[in-house]
């Protein structure tokens, strides 16, 4: 028998669902794009500089980094997952002393980090405010 979470334990008929974060979910979107690039920068990297860093360690530590941007979507929740994700937009463009390129692609990829925070807390914003509105609504007018 599967197990239930606790928000299927919770939950009774007629509740409303908890809406997600639109601020999550465009900063995971980002960090798994970023962990696909980072995959493919890797191989880049490694194709290239084979002969001046060991090839275990540049796919080593690129598969680490993919890893790891994909699996901070899992703490962006936690108050110190968006400065974990922070950090990350360093690492990768720092990523550019080993692939010039990745200084363009890693700021490209920071702005694009940060447009998703901003524009995500305001839909966030937003969202709680048709919220409150749409309940006082109904309270204003039953059926």
């Amino acid at each position: 028998m599967a197990r239930m979470t606790r928000a299927q334990r919770e939950w009774r008929p007629g509740m409303p669902k908890k809406r997600r974060s639109t601020k999550i979910l465009f900063a995971s979107t980002v960090l798994v794009l970023e962990g696909f690039v980072v995959l493919f920068a890797t191989l880049a990297v490694f194709g290239l500089r084979r002969d001046e860093i060991s090839p275990a360690v540049i796919l080593t530590s690129g598969l680490i980094l993919s890893v790891v941007l994909i699996l901070t979507c899992a703490v962006l929740t936690k108050r110190w997952g968006i400065a974990l994700g922070w950090i990350l937009q360093l690492v990768i463009i720092a990523g550019g002393f080993l692939e010039p390129a990745m200084f363009l692609v890693g700021a490209v990829f920071a702005v694009t980090w940060l447009y998703g925070l901003r524009q995500g807390a305001r839909v966030d914003r937003e969202n709680v405010e048709r919220d409150r509105l749409q309940a006082e609504w109904e309270k204003a007018n039953p059926e």
